[in-house]
């Protein structure tokens, strides 16, 4: 007992668990009494249980398991989340329960799945069904299949899928086991009842006796078919009907049983792998036995009922060619007999072969014997039905006037017979047309036989389509032959039993649902013309002849379900109403009479206008003075339109009476009935003259009285004279017909109206008139954009309403956002039911195996949705079709299905919430899949999706919990980002949404960080609906270490919750007053209209036959502007790494290589089906066509979309290249100079966008192009040269060589002439390098061509040697290997020959040989990888601005030109020294004359200084020049030496006005070894780094003297921080050793560059830079660190202020203002540079106050400058205060760290200085304190440490003076990069590691840096000065100057030592750096290499 007390105390779902049976019994009876007693499904008591449900029902103790499967009953039964355990819970029940001996256990096994079915979860319970099925046990076999049979007896054929059951059956009837054969034997009799006969064929293969049993229990069935007896929860109606009736003993007509096909039930056969494989030489042998065999051995395989789909081409062409050709009609017979059976077991996928095979039967019918006849009929029949009549149509035209009679007459059978299997929608009349006219012939025939047989076709239609729709076609038969068409279509039986249509056999009356749907107008025009609403056909049918257009009067009721009575009792009274006043005149006059005075109607109709006028009078003053109560409005508007009525001719009494109008409207309850007696007068009188203000005066009235969309719609009705029946559609019909109205006035009232209307509706608006001509759609957007950003007035009129209706308004509806204020635009466009379109063919297509074919089927779907365009929700299958591509293996395909859906959104509108649960979520699905760009793709589905739906369908369900449990981390994340963000947007959520709650307490605790952020955003949005108390009830059920966590952030989440948006407030209007265009999309409302319209009678006469003209034309209209519309979608389809799965599956050798010398059909093939995916389809056509004119036509469209489309067209460029190459075999000239003209625009758009073609490009294209460099016409080889000059632009010259050189073993001497001058071109552009794959090998090939036969070919091969000589000189010998003498001396000559001309040319002026060169246009670099400057804009003022300052600043008056820097040159060619004209001979000795001054204070400027200056100019040009070089070597030396310049105060002036040159040749440099050097395997990065020490050297020398460093211009100071930038952000340094060191060292020169640089210029350039860099979308980190710039500049403006020329940068922010406004600005993703923009306005103004509006003189149209206005609201704001000064920051590592400097007063000195000593004392701060040390000491010079150092140890002292003369050696600028051992040696390097250095270590490196600035090293170091003294004193600009000069005196004697170092230069390794040799050396070596070059030109 102790025992069961203890377990007694524990709670239910405990005991449940407990390893006592006697407690888990005792636990489930108790879990059975509380499951009965919970009334809520909905209750959280339910959950506790979820997981424990499956033990209940497998527990191993049987008396406990019979109670707990009691209690799962009614758990399933009861429990909102029961359906959650279906899975687990059945599968347990069919192991654990049906093994069971007691048939109780069974039983409740049994009624457990039919309870979970009940719940909607057929599916999952007739799977786990099925797999106990397959258990070993016949007794879980035997009660599976028993439940399987009960299921579908009481759910039916609907509920249980039958196809699974039905393949299983042929193996349970197999079974060794009687009880199961049995059981199977039920379960196939209850199939038969759903099915019939649809189930003998899948039971054929069984055991006879068994088949014979099944029969013998089939007969004995009722013929009656089965009803389902219990239903879905969601089946609740049915229920109800089902039960009405079964109560009353009356027949269901609802309960029909759906007609199953037998074929659908079949499995699919393969067949074509079982074909002979000797079958196609057998069926062309000679003897008729063998083919015989062959046809026989098909025709066993095609007996299968269902055969599998495949490529049945080549079998359908033997057979057609047996029936058509044979001459043994057995064999005939039988070939037919096999073509019926494919056709059979095909069904629609034989309809591709229709059309090969139908001609050929058709001849053959000229055949007589009936063995033959009958096949044939069987073949042509079968063959109809896989096809349509429309696609057979001409065809069967094409016999008809066969003369054998035999033909004609069994294609009028087959007509007949085709006939009875149509409909009226698949017989239009475009298809009876002609095959009436042709049997109609046919009728008049010689031969009986025949006319019988067109009398039988005519009568079968006549049944089909009835009468009405033949007769026209009969026209010309006499009666008698009528009589006997009408005599054949009564005997005519139609399949099926089903009756004739409208007219035919007598029948008077079409059912509605039978109007096919090529008869329904069209959707352009609204709704049709001929028909009324059904209310106004009631009106008509009882007879009104109170107005020819009857009036609606359902239009002003609220059409709702629940209020029918109150619509009975409204259209009762309204009915009444018209019939008394339509026959009863004389009642109104009694009415009238009682409120009017009786001279006043006696003087109504009185022939004097004044007695009229005086009555009218007192009219109104009657009306003015009655009660509104009192005031029969029928009876006085009745009154009015009496004579003359509206046809009064005097305007004074027609004045008044309009008004009387207006104020009857206006005082009394105006129905809609008076309003329609008094409309038409109101509207003719509009547009007078005189009466016009007081109609529209009655016109308001009316609107407001009876609302303003009736009486809209009533007006234009009376002006239009068209029927139409919905309000808004109407309206808009209305408007377009105005539109097109021939009366310009009325065409511009109709778009002012539009423009109204836009205010209210929006943008949406607009999709009603895309079908408009250009021109009016240009004045309507024109209207539109006038609109734009306005909004709606408030309402000033109401529609009156009742109190009753007003106080209902208010009830209804509050939850759904106002969505019964305005009807939802969307719902109100027309829209197309496409589930006609989704047919078998095309979802097999969707889920074939091979993913083309499913691309098609994707395709099609996707045009058929855009065709479409607006769609309803009937979509079939297309759903669970798209939903198993969603999970496709192949990610291109799931991304075209989330378009699609994306498309389905767009199109479907509201509509789209039934879709929601089928394919919305698995959308959801799709953001767990780990491609970013196909989550993406999902959210942005998502995202259309909800904005249709609205959140609620998504949230109700458990659907939403269920993804989140699953363990995916993209999946979870996406999603909870997505409700964090519409959550907070919503007023109210389902219940539901409580499900999530442990999924997101899970994600609280996800081990994936990202999944854990997501959680705590959303984490405040699930509170705000949900409430904390909830949330925190859920979390008690989570795990201690668990709910302690999540608790404490449910506590920060509720700090932080968002408030819940309140309710929209109502308008005082009621619904008239709310907006369309802001309301949400409401549900879709099934129109009335189609209904009524289906079944109202057509109207007859000339109107009839008129309307149809017009409809017809309208059509025409449509179709035509359909095709250009085809047109004029994109050409190429962007699908995102096609190209890239192109590449793989070529390498893979899963398609075939793009290689052959002709190419064949299954290259072009393949090359279609690539095609097809990424261009558009008509396109394709053209491109693929047989005319050559199409192509060329073809290739212009593709030139005119060239610029429009190069995302698309360079995703597409592999496929068009491949297209081309094909046209290069073809002969036509006209397309290859269209292909030519392409290609050299397609390459300068490539060349624009910096693209560059791949090997896979390059190899599918250029071996072609260069077949045609050898055409035989000049022009198309012109234009190839020049193709191929272009492709070195986008393709690498070193790897088109290759190609070339492959050219010149053609056997086309032309080909290889050709090809032999374009490489010496590319040799002569681009020097050696691009020799490929060496230099030696490319030249004996082409030495071998000297010897060639054709004189053109050997003076090409001369000519490219020739170009070699002048590369690389002598060396040409040796590379060009062993010659013959002759050719060697052909070479000879010709290298002397060139040698005269390039004397000849040399002695010209130099410029004319760089044009020329230049005119090739190659880029310097042979690797391939350029960079490219975007196009410069047209020149502005600014840009005048620029080039006059830069103009003043470079130009220098006293320099001759003779070596001046020409750009050009430079960037053509980087890999070797240009040859150069005769040089102009100077004084070099001069140079060295002030360097031999042996003091440095002797600067006296000396009495030749100005010789000396212009004669060293030329030098320093050349110099500069060498800068740029290719050669590193040479750059290094160029770069020493004008170091050694610089570094001399001096001698340092003589580079003035060389400042843009030289760093524009730096700058050059710096891109050179970004694009070329770094990229080169060959190039020692030790030789780069020492480059880029050297530049980095020069560039600190330079800017250290300010007054070099201002000459810098504007252009060029911005391509020198771009290029630095791009250097410092280049990743590439990093894996270079030191690469740190420089990137830190480039910190220092920014900084150097910011603060000497023209600060104008400075600022400008930095501008101009941001600007570009945004607008090219440079990486983010670029423009970062040019905003960081922007930032340093704008913290000097307050000392620069005064030198800024603020006129020219007020003109550069204009600029960059107006290219970024401030929306663009804020669209992009970082703030900062809108920000930096205001800061620098803002700064300005602060500084220069209100006189900052001075300096926009440059600005042109500044008042419509944003600039202008910032500007004058920063004054205004700041009060005009200027010269406010900002602080300035120090950096302390350039532009990586800047320090923070604060503004301190004297008071805190101390606290300061304790803080910075205390960093200093720390060893992670000890460098930041030294730094802020150093910056306090500047600051403050007269600041006092020695209060703070004098009690610290002379070791701390010793670090703090070191410490501060690093800082100062490194803010100064004397530390250079040396290099030693290929290595930088800094002296600003730091320490990486935080380890404190030893005092012995600083001094080491202070002794290396010693001797490497040339002091000896037995010097005594100098006393150290005391550190305060240190900081105190600023340090001179140039510490190192004394040095320098000393060491100049032994220039000239060292100059040997110099030259031998230079010779070692690049083998020593302890190599001292370039720059320490004498200048005066490298001068002297220049002089004697420049006078050497001189003698060899004479």
């Amino acid at each position: 007992m102790g025992d069961d007390s203890e377990w007694m105390k524990l709670p239910i779902d405990q005991k449940c668990e407990h390893k006592v049976w006697k407690a888990r019994l005792s636990g489930y009876e108790e879990a059975l009494k509380l499951f009965q007693r919970i009334q809520d499904e909905k209750s959280p008591e339910w959950g506790k249980y979820l997981g424990l449900i499956k033990k209940f029902v497998t527990d191993s103790n049987a008396v406990a398991q019979l109670k707990g499967l009691e209690a799962a009953l009614v758990f399933i039964e009861n429990a909102h989340v029961a359906a959650k355990t279906t899975g687990e819970v059945v599968s347990g029940v069919v192991t654990k329960v049906f093994n069971q001996p007691k048939a109780r256990a069974k039983e409740l096994g049994t009624d457990i799945c039919l309870m979970y079915m009940e719940i909607e979860k057929a599916e999952v319970v007739q799977e786990e069904l099925l797999k106990g099925l397959e258990n070993k046990n016949p007794k879980i076999v035997v009660a599976c299949l028993e439940t399987l049979r009960k299921a579908l007896s009481e759910f039916g054929s609907k509920i249980v899928t039958l196809k699974p059951i039905v393949k299983i059956l042929c193996k349970q009837f197999e079974s060794r086991e009687k009880a199961v054969r049995d059981e199977v034997k039920l379960l196939a009799v209850e199939i038969y009842k759903w099915i019939r006969d649809a189930l003998r064929p899948p039971l054929q293969n069984i055991n006879s006796v068994q088949l014979k049993e099944l029969e013998e229990e089939w007969v004995k069935l009722p013929s009656s078919p089965p009803k389902q007896t219990r239903f879905l929860r969601s089946q609740q109606d049915l229920k109800a009907k089902f039960e009405q009736h079964q109560a009353h003993g009356e027949q269901s007509d609802e309960e029909t049983v759906v007609a199953v096909d037998p074929y659908e039930l079949l499995e699919a056969v393969e067949i074509l792998s079982k074909i002979p494989k000797d079958f196609y030489d057998k069926i062309e042998a000679k003897k008729w036995q063998e083919r015989r065999e062959a046809v026989e051995a098909v025709e066993a395989l095609t007996k299968n009922p269902k055969l599998e789909n495949g490529d049945y081409g080549d079998l359908v062409r033997a057979l057609k060619k047996v029936v058509g050709k044979d001459a043994n009609v057995m064999l005939v017979s039988a070939a037919a007999k096999c073509l019926a059976a494919l056709a059979s077991g095909l069904r629609k996928k034989f309809g591709t072969y229709a059309g090969q095979v139908v001609p050929t039967i058709l001849e053959k019918f000229k055949e007589k014997k009936p063995q033959v006849v009958q096949a044939l009929q069987e073949a042509i029949d079968a063959i109809f039905l896989t096809t349509t009549l429309q696609n057979l149509s001409e065809d069967i035209l094409g016999v008809m006037d066969n003369k054998n009679p035999s033909i004609k007459q069994q294609a009028a059978l087959f007509l007949a017979r085709s006939f009875r299997h149509c409909t009226q929608g698949t017989l239009p009349k475009s298809v009876l047309k002609p095959l009436c006219a042709a049997l109609i012939k046919q009728v008049n025939d010689s031969a009986p036989e025949v006319r019988d047989a067109a009398f039988e076709a005519l009568g079968t239609a006549m049944k089909v389509v009835g009468e009405k729709a033949v007769n026209p076609f009969l026209s010309d038969l006499d009666k008698l032959k009528l009589d006997k068409i009408k005599e054949s279509a009564d005997k005519v039986e139609l399949p099926g039993g089903k009756k004739a249509a409208a007219g035919g056999g007598g029948a008077k009356k079409a059912p509605a649902k039978t109007l096919p749907p090529a008869e329904a107008p069209p959707k352009s025009s609204g709704p049709p013309k001929k028909t009324q609403t059904g209310a106004a056909s009631k009106v008509c049918s009882v007879g009104c002849t109170y107005r020819e257009r009857p009036i609606d009067p359902l239009q002003s009721v609220s059409l709702d379900d629940k209020n029918n009575f109150k619509l009975c009792q409204y259209l009762v009274v309204e009915l009444t109403l018209m019939f008394a006043l339509s026959r009863q005149i004389e009642v109104c006059e009694e009415r009238a009479a009682g409120v009017l005075p009786a001279s006043c109607l006696q003087q109504l109709d009185s022939a004097n206008w004044k007695e009229r006028l005086a009555s009218m009078e007192e009219f109104q003053k009657a009306v003015e003075t009655l009660d509104r109560t009192e005031m029969p409005c029928q009876a006085l508007v009745k009154m009015l339109a009496k004579k003359p009525g509206w046809k009064e001719t005097n305007f004074q009494v027609m004045q008044i009476k309009l008004h009387v109008v207006a104020l009857i409207a206006q005082r009394g309850q105006f129905s809609k009935t008076s309003a329609a007696v008094v409309l038409d007068g109101l509207v003719d009188k509009v547009g007078d003259v005189k009466c016009g203000g007081n109609s529209k005066e009655g016109l308001t009235a009316i609107a407001e009285a009876c609302s303003l969309p009736w009486t809209a719609e009533q007006v234009c009705r009376a002006v239009n004279m068209c029927k139409l029946c919905h309000r808004f559609k109407g309206f808009i019909n209305n408007v377009k017909t105005a539109l097109g109205a021939t009366n310009p006035a009325v065409r511009t009232a109709a778009i002012a109206l539009l423009g109204v209307m836009f205010l209210y509706m929006g943008a949406r608006l607009r999709m009603f008139f895309e079908d408009e001509k250009p021109a009016l759609l240009v004045q309507i957007d024109a209207e539109f954009e006038k609109m734009q950003g306005q909004s709606p007035p408030a309402p000033i009129r109401f529609t009156k309403k009742s109190g009753e209706e007003e106080e209902g308004d208010e009830g209804e509806d509050q939850e759904e956002d106002g969505a019964a204020a305005a009807q939802d635009i969307m719902d109100l466009l027309p829209r197309t039911d496409i589930s006609d379109k989704i047919t078998c063919d095309l979802l097999s297509k969707i889920g074939d195996k091979n993913w083309k074919i499913r691309k098609e089927g994707l395709d099609e779907t996707a045009a058929i949705i855009s065709e479409a365009k607006f769609i309803t929700a009937n979509l079939g299958d297309l759903p669970l079709a798209l939903k198993a591509r969603l999970c496709d293996s192949n990610k291109i395909l799931v991304q075209q299905t989330l378009s699609i859906l994306q498309q389905l959104s767009t199109a479907m509108g509201p509509g789209l919430k039934q879709h929601v649960k089928a394919l919305g979520f698995p959308v959801i699905t799709v953001l767990g899949d780990s491609k970013a760009n196909v989550r993406a793709a999902a959210m942005t589905t998502l995202q259309a999706w909800v904005e249709q739906t609205g959140m609620k369908e998504w949230l109700e369900g458990e659907d939403l919990s269920e993804e989140l449990k699953k363990e995916n981390p993209f999946l979870r994340q996406e999603v909870l980002g997505w409700l964090a963000e519409k959550l907070p947007a919503l007023r109210a959520v389902p219940g539901d949404l409580m499900t999530c709650v442990p999924q997101l307490y899970s994600c609280l605790e996800d081990r994936n960080g990202d999944v854990r952020k997501k959680a705590q955003d959303a984490l405040p949005t699930f509170m705000m609906h949900l409430g904390y108390d909830k949330m925190d009830k859920a979390a008690g059920k989570l795990k201690t270490a668990s709910r302690d966590q999540v608790v404490g952030m449910l506590e920060k989440a509720r700090a932080v919750m968002p408030a819940k948006p309140a309710a929209p407030a109502k308008a005082g209007g009621g619904r008239g007053s709310a907006e369309p265009s802001r309301a949400p999309p409401s549900p879709p409302v099934e129109p009335s209209k189609d209904s009524n319209a289906s079944k109202k009678p057509l109207s007859k006469g000339k109107a009839t036959a008129s309307s149809q003209q017009v409809a017809a034309g309208k059509k025409l209209a449509v179709k035509i502007q359909k095709d250009d519309e085809d047109k004029s979608g994109p050409i190429f389809i962007l699908v995102p790494n096609s190209k890239e799965q192109r590449i793989k599956e070529e390498k893979q050798l899963k398609i075939l290589k793009w290689n052959f010398t002709t190419p064949r059909d299954e290259y072009v093939e393949q090359l279609k089906t690539q095609m097809s995916t990424c261009f558009a389809k008509w396109l394709q056509d053209e491109l693929f066509h047989l005319d050559f004119q199409r192509h060329v036509r073809a290739i212009g469209v593709m030139i005119e979309r060239l610029e429009s489309e190069s995302d698309a067209t360079i995703s597409c460029l592999d496929l068009i290249l491949k297209w081309f190459t094909l046209r290069f075999f073809d002969t036509n000239t006209t397309v290859l100079m269209k292909v030519l003209e392409y290609l050299k625009l397609l390459l300068a758009m490539l060349d624009s966008e910096n693209y560059h073609l791949t090997e896979y490009e390059a190899n599918s294209f250029i071996p072609y192009l260069i077949l045609k460099v050898g055409e035989s016409k000049d022009v198309v080889s012109q234009d190839v040269r020049a193709i191929l000059a272009s492709m070195c632009k986008v393709y690498p010259a070193s790897k088109v060589f290759p190609f070339l050189m492959d050219g010149t073993k053609s056997k086309n001497s032309k080909q290889r002439a050709e090809c032999l001058e374009e490489l010496g071109c590319l040799i002569e552009g681009y020097g050696m390098n691009v020799c490929q794959p060496t230099a030696a090998k490319s030249l004996k090939e082409i030495a071998v061509h000297i010897g060639d036969r054709d004189t053109s070919v050997r003076n090409a091969a001369l000519n490219t040697v020739v170009a070699v000589y002048n590369v690389c000189g002598e060396q040409v010998y040796k590379l060009i290997g062993n010659l013959s003498e002759k050719d060697m001396s052909m070479l000879e000559e010709r290298i002397k020959r060139s040698a005269k001309k390039t004397t000849a040319l040399a002695a010209a002026p130099a410029k004319p040989t760089v044009t020329e060169r230049s005119q090739r246009e190659h880029p310097a670099n042979p690797n391939g990888t350029f960079l490219r400057k975007p196009a410069q804009e047209d020149p502005n003022k600014l840009n005048q601005a620029r080039q006059n300052a830069q103009h003043s600043e470079s130009s220098h008056p006293s320099i001759p030109k003779e070596f001046q820097l020409d750009l050009d040159m430079i960037e053509m060619d980087q890999s070797r020294v240009c040859e150069l004209p005769d040089l102009v001979q100077h004084k070099l000795d001069e140079l060295l004359e002030p360097i031999m001054i042996p003091e440095p204070r002797m600067r006296s400027v000396s009495p030749h200084f100005d010789d000396l200056h212009n004669s060293t100019a030329s030098t320093i040009n050349f110099v500069i020049s060498q800068v740029a070089s290719g050669d590193i070597n040479n750059s290094i030396q160029a770069l020493a030496q004008i170091d050694e310049v610089l570094r001399q105060e001096d001698k340092a002036e003589v580079m003035s006005g060389h400042i843009d040159q030289f760093l524009i040749a730096t700058f050059m440099q710096l891109r050179l070894i970004y694009s070329t050097h770094m990229a080169d395997e060959r190039v020692d990065k030790k030789d780069i780094v020492k480059l880029y020490s050297c530049i980095i050297g020069n560039m600190l020398s330079l800017f250290s003297m300010e007054s070099l460093a201002r000459e810098a211009s504007l252009g060029v100071l911005k391509d020198l921080m771009h290029g630095v930038i791009t250097l410092m952000l280049d990743g590439r340094m990093e894996d270079i050793e030191d690469g740190q060191q420089i990137i830190r060292t480039l910190n220092l020169l920014v900084t150097r560059v910011l603060v000497k640089s023209d600060q104008t210029n400075m600022i400008s350039a930095l501008l101009v830079l941001l600007q570009d860099s945004l607008a090219t979308a440079a990486p983010p980190l670029f423009c970062e660190l040019v905003i960081k710039c922007l930032w340093r500049m704008i913290r000097f403006l307050p000392e620069t202020i005064d030198s800024i020329n603020l006129d020219r940068i007020l003109l550069d922010v204009h600029t960059f203002m107006k290219i970024f406004p401030k929306e663009k600005l804020k669209q992009l993703k970082s703030d900062v540079p809108h920000r930096t923009l205001k800061t620098l306005l803002h700064t300005l103004c602060k500084l220069r106050g209100a006189e900052i509006l001075d300096h926009l003189s440059m600005i042109e149209n500044r008042n419509e400058s944003e600039l202008e206005a910032h500007l004058r609201r920063s004054v205004k704001h700041n009060g005009n205060l200027s010269g406010l000064k900002s602080d300035r920051g120090n950096e302390k590592t350039g532009l990586c760290t800047v320090s923070r400097e604060d503004r301190m007063s004297k008071a805190k000195v101390s606290d300061i200085l304790t803080e910075i000593f205390k960093k200093i004392g720390s060893k992670e701060n000890t460098k930041e304190g030294l730094t802020e040390l150093y910056e306090y000491k500047q600051k403050y010079s007269d600041a006092d440490l020695e209060p703070f150092l004098k009690n610290t140890s002379q070791f701390f002292q010793s670090y703090v003076e070191r410490g501060l003369r690093l800082i100062e050696s490194e803010r100064e600028g004397k530390a250079r990069i040396q290099t030693s051992a290929g290595k930088i040696v800094s002296c600003v390097r730091l320490s990486s590691s935080n380890e404190e250095l030893k005092p012995a270590v600083y001094y080491e490196r202070l002794k290396i840096l010693r001797q490497r600035q040339g002091l000896e090293n037995n010097s005594k170091p100098q006393q150290r000065p005391p550190i305060s003294s240190l900081l105190s004193s600023k340090p001179p600009v140039a510490s190192s100057t004394d040095m320098l000069h000393s060491k100049l005196s032994q220039l000239k004697e060292s100059r040997e030592l110099y030259q031998q170092e230079h010779n070692t230069h690049s083998h020593s390794p302890t190599h001292a750096h370039t720059r320490s040799a004498s200048p005066a050396a490298n001068l002297d070596d220049l002089k004697k290499r420049l006078e050497r070059i001189k003698s060899n030109r004479q």
